[in-house]
This record gives C-alpha cells, sequence and structure tokens, in this order.
C-alpha cells in the first residue's frame, strides 16, 4: 500500500510537469508582446523567445534518449528541473539588466528552458504510460496528462494578458510574477520527484544506428515533416491572433492586451476540449481518419477566417480570474475561426505520432526521440509566418498555416500508409 501511495505521488507529479511543459512553453507567445515594446523588434525577432525553446529540442531531441538509457527517468528529470530552474532565472534577470544585453540574456534564457522542455516531454510520456502499467491504463493517464498541459496553457495566456495591460507600456519586468510561479513549481516538483520512489524498467543502452534503420521507413520519414508543420498550425494560430489583435490592423483600433490574453486562451480552452473528446473516441477511430478530418476542418476553419469581413465580430467570452466572472469580448468572426482551430489541433500530435511509428518495431524507441527533435518545426514555421506579417500584414501570413495543413491532409491519406512491413 506504501508503494501504491508512492506511485500516486509520481504519477501526480508527472501530470503536473505535464502542466508545466505548456506554461513555460506557452510563455514565450505573450512574451512576443513584450519584446516588441520594449526593443522596438520586428515580428521576426519578437518571436525570439519561441526561436530559442523549440530549437533546443533539436540540440536536446536524441540527448535527451541517452540521458534516460544511462540514468533513468527519475534522475533525468531531475537533471531537467535543475536545468529548467537555470533558465527561469535567467529570463527572470533579463528584465533586471541594462538594455542593451536584456534581448541576448532572454533569448539565453529562453534556449536553457527548450533544454528542460525537451527532457521533460521525452520523460513525462513513457513515464505515465509505465506508471499507469501500459495498455490502456497507461494511455488513460497520458491523455490526463495532456488535459492539464492544455489547462497550462490557457492559464499562462490569462495571466500573461493581465500581467502585460497596455502592450504600448509592456516591459519584461512586468512577466516575473508568472516566471517566479513556473520557478517555485520547479522547485516543488525537484523536491518531491528526488524524495519519491519509483520503480524503472531497465534500460538498454541507446545505438544511434538505429537511427538509419527508422529512416529507412517512407511513412516515418514523411511523419516527421508532419509533426514539424504541424507545430507552425499548433503555435502559430494562437501567436499570430495575438499579435494580430494588439496591432493597429483590427477595426476599430488595437484591443487591449489583457483582453486578448483571455480571447487566445480560449483557443487552448478548445485544445482542452478536443483532447477530452479524443480521448473518449480514439479507441473507436482510427488515427488516419481522425487526421484527415481535423487536418480539413483547419484547412476550412483558416481561409474562412482569412477572407470573412473584419468588421463583422462574434462576441467571444473570457473569464476575468480577478473578479471570478465571465466576460464578452467582441473581435472579427474570422479570429473565432482561427480560436477554432484549437479542436482540430488538440488529437493531430497523437494521431501523426501513431501513424508515423506503425510497423517499426525495434527502431520505435529511437523514433520517438527523432520524433522530439521535430518540436524545433515551431521555431521555423512561427519565423517564416512572422516574416510573412512583416511583409504583407497578419491575415495574409495564415498562408503559411494553410500549407501546413494541407501537407498533414496528404499525410494521413497517402503519406502514412507503410511501404514495407
Amino acid at each position: 500500500m506504501a508503494q501504491q501511495k508512492k506511485q500516486w505521488a509520481a504519477i501526480i507529479i508527472m501530470i503536473a510537469l505535464f502542466a508545466m511543459i505548456a506554461f513555460v512553453t506557452n510563455l514565450c507567445s505573450p512574451m512576443a508582446i513584450i519584446v516588441k515594446n520594449d526593443f522596438g523588434a520586428s515580428n521576426v525577432l519578437a518571436q525570439i523567445g519561441n526561436y530559442g525553446n523549440f530549437i533546443a529540442y533539436l540540440v536536446m531531441g536524441i540527448p535527451a534518449g541517452m540521458l534516460i538509457a544511462k540514468y533513468g527517468y527519475k534522475k533525468t528529470a531531475l537533471i531537467g528541473l535543475i536545468i529548467g530552474i537555470i533558465g527561469i532565472i535567467v529570463q527572470w534577470a533579463s528584465g533586471h539588466v541594462g538594455k542593451e544585453s536584456a534581448f541576448l540574456v532572454y533569448l539565453i534564457g529562453a534556449f536553457i528552458s527548450g533544454f528542460t522542455m525537451c527532457i521533460l516531454n521525452c520523460v513525462v510520456n513513457p513515464m505515465l504510460n509505465l506508471l499507469g502499467g501500459g495498455g490502456n491504463k497507461g494511455n488513460q493517464f497520458i491523455q490526463i496528462g495532456g488535459v492539464f498541459n492544455s489547462a497550462a496553457a490557457v492559464a499562462v495566456y490569462i495571466i500573461m494578458g493581465a500581467l502585460i495591460g497596455d502592450a504600448a507600456k509592456a516591459h519584461i519586468a512586468d512577466a516575473t510574477p508568472a516566471l517566479m510561479i513556473a520557478l517555485a513549481i520547479f522547485i516543488v516538483a525537484f523536491i518531491i520527484i528526488a524524495f519519491t520512489k519509483i520503480e524503472e524498467p531497465e534500460q538498454a543502452p541507446v545505438d544511434l544506428g538505429l537511427i538509419k534503420g527508422a529512416m529507412s521507413y517512407r511513412h516515418f520519414v514523411l511523419g516527421i515533416l508532419a509533426i514539424f508543420l504541424y507545430m507552425g498550425i499548433e503555435v502559430g494560430t494562437p501567436t499570430y491572433i495575438l499579435q494580430y489583435l494588439t496591432s493597429d490592423q483590427v477595426p476599430g483600433g488595437a484591443m487591449d492586451a489583457s483582453i486578448v490574453g483571455l480571447i487566445v486562451a480560449v483557443y487552448w480552452l478548445m485544445m482542452l476540449i478536443g483532447r477530452f473528446v479524443g480521448s473518449a473516441i480514439a479507441g473507436k477511430v482510427s488515427s488516419r481518419a481522425m487526421i484527415s478530418t481535423v487536418s480539413t476542418a483547419s484547412l476550412i476553419l483558416v481561409l474562412f477566417g482569412m477572407f470573412a469581413p473584419a468588421d463583422s465580430v462574434v462576441s467571444v467570452p473570457g473569464i476575468d480570474w480577478a473578479n471570478v466572472s465571465v466576460i464578452w469580448a467582441q473581435v472579427p468572426v474570422g479570429i473565432f475561426a482561427f480560436i477554432l482551430v484549437g479542436l482540430c489541433t488538440s488529437v493531430m500530435w497523437g494521431g501523426i505520432f501513431n501513424m508515423a511509428v506503425e510497423g517499426l518495431g525495434k527502431y520505435t524507441a529511437i523514433a520517438s526521440g527523432i520524433f522530439m527533435t521535430m518540436v524545433f518545426g515551431c521555431a521555423v514555421m512561427v519565423a517564416i509566418q512572422g516574416w510573412v506579417a512583416d511583409l504583407t500584414n497578419y491575415m495574409t501570413s495564415y498562408w503559411v498555416v494553410v500549407g501546413c495543413a494541407v501537407y498533414i491532409l496528404f499525410y494521413a491519406l497517402v503519406g502514412s500508409k507503410p511501404a514495407k512491413k
């Protein structure tokens, strides 16, 4: 019984880490508003936090798997948390140094935090599956972790919106409370995991020669490109909703960042709802059918959002946590369509992963590490969308998201079919 309680402590903290991954990762998008104001950065440079965070995945994906192979999940999680604590402190310090060096310090902090997010991602998914005993129970724990992941993403937009307030007066130091929340949870998580006994399976050494074997499967190679582009849909869609609504491109003028934060949080709430629904039907609907459906829906929603009349508005709900009340803000109907894309992206990661590793056998483990490196696609696709926005406008930049959705639809219908068994 005592061991069972200890295992439940480990389960709870892994779910908490799942949430913290979203909290720290999603700090980067609202921080872009601050970076833009503090340093007069362009749309491309304003996303510097996202670049640092997600490029770290490219560097750390496979090494994180090697850490697990050598030290196990518990020690690797502790290593990741120590790195995360350092990253948060560095990001906080960027708001308290000279303006000349603040930009560089913030980038370094985001890059360090990215290492942590990659390491923790490599730990929490298999650990929740392991603690659940694998099978349906293990999958259920992962889905629960995904729900808390989405909930944390909702929370960070609400908190950062309230902290930023007027975008024209925003400074990095304004984000201190959010950074301190992340720092406190990392410290508490470190203490709990350090004193929790976790039964781990015996680890086999990572053979980097397996990478070549995994890459010989065409459907896997096309799958990692799909996950690369998927990041452009998941993160690019809400990121540029935030930028658009706080800019002068909105009919009637820029909206207050605190209100916009509540609006963008609804996107992540849609992902939360989508994950609830997806976990309920995943056992009855194939990944191929699910991804085909949501990628088609994404295309329809994004195209509608781009071409809908900007002066046609709809009321969107948000929660004013300060007064514990529901608020309604009017936004262009196209923006509401973008928000609904969250329902579609909620199931894409799991579905694409499932199709890509089908039939890989002994290459599945190394394939997971390769998958994690592809998360850096967020940095690339968000940068491309920002570049298009600088050259044209925010609405035109969503052609980048359309292109990503088209490829994922192709992958679901054609590219995901294994060429060999």
